[in-house]
């Protein structure tokens, strides 16, 4: 039996990180219980303190194709290099030149919400297509790819 999936991150400010990953992944933050205007409506009637109010976010395909994306505050920073990352795939079906300059348009584009750009790994046929390291506000590794 399939599963549905979601991911999840570990943040120090998870609405700031889930701003960056709507816009990486043209997702949207998920929308508050019905019968509230917004999530610090809904919070506050489920009685949970400003300070707290920031413990979590969630984000969702606007589509309903992608996973849900979770995001949760942690106390500790990152420790190590990620194990699991996600791959976007910001130039399916170019190859060469054209992907490459996708893909360096992307991490441009991204560069400007915060990410950091890592590493330029070139087309290296017959199976290397070439890709970019990027990290996220946080320092959370993905590829363009």
């Amino acid at each position: 039996m399939a599963r549905d999936v979601q991911i999840t991150f570990d943040s120090a400010d998870p609405a700031a990180l889930a701003a960056f990953w709507a816009e990486a992944l043209g997702y949207r933050v998920q929308d508050p219980p019905k019968g509230f205007d917004s999530w610090d409506q809904a919070l506050e009637a489920m009685g949970v303190p400003p300070e707290r109010r920031n413990d979590a976010s969630a984000l969702v395909d606007p589509d309903g194709a992608g996973p849900r994306i979770f995001i949760q505050r942690v106390p500790e920073g990152k420790q190590a290099k990620n194990r699991v990352h996600l791959d976007l795939r910001a130039a399916p079906g170019l190859e060469g030149d054209a992907r490459m300059a996708a893909l360096e348009a992307e991490a441009e584009r991204l560069v400007a919400h915060g990410a950091t750009r890592v590493e330029r790994h070139e087309p290296a046929p017959p199976l290397g297509f070439g890709h970019i390291i990027m990290t996220d506000p946080e320092g959370n590794e993905f590829c363009l790819d």
